[in-house]
């Protein structure tokens, strides 16, 4: 199976602001798909226009059409808020033709809120394909089909499992 490895750098953002308040510790979170998320370390400085320059290596999924780059800050009960998010289609830095591999474009988006509405906030990052390589290979174990009857003992040494072939009867149709 063949695994795609993309590598984003989290640059700068400007105009961050939450509460139309300048943020501190803000971190940026690249999210793939559901579930599957990872971030930078805090910007070292406060103010609207932290700077990460922090690499990020994901997998990015074949199907993957999109990912979310978002910028959260800490608030005073310890938790992240999101200050600004943006999707990122993956068309804008993979698929190019006659674009060498590992070809590195520097992109900025405009952040919106978790309404959806457009802030000042813009997030400037860099994002390559790597190489293509080959995933782990793994041997898929086998689905066995059917119902467990009978006996646990004797139904281990028998394989322990009924097969059943649904079958359509047709009956004449009284009227």
């Amino acid at each position: 199976m063949m695994k795609r490895a993309l590598e984003i750098t989290s640059i700068s953002a400007e105009n961050i602001r939450l509460n139309k308040k300048p943020v501190k510790n803000a971190v940026v979170v690249i999210r793939v798909e559901h579930g599957y998320e990872c971030s930078t370390k805090p910007a070292p400085d406060k103010g609207t226009n932290p700077k990460w320059n922090e690499s990020l290596v994901v997998d990015l999924p074949l199907h993957a059409g999109f990912i979310i780059v978002e910028v959260k800050c800490k608030s005073s009960s310890g938790k992240y808020k999101l200050v600004g998010g943006a999707i990122v289609p993956i068309s804008d830095f993979a698929g190019e033709f006659g674009a060498p591999e590992g070809h590195v474009h520097f992109l900025s988006y405009r952040l919106r809120d978790s309404s959806g509405v457009r802030t000042d906030g813009i997030i400037n990052i860099s994002a390559k394909m790597a190489i293509a390589a080959l995933a782990h290979t793994y041997e898929v174990p086998r689905q066995e089909i059917g119902v467990p009857v009978g006996n646990p003992r004797r139904m281990m040494a028998a394989g322990g499992l009924v097969t059943v072939v649904p079958v359509w009867y047709a009956q004449p149709c009284r009227c």
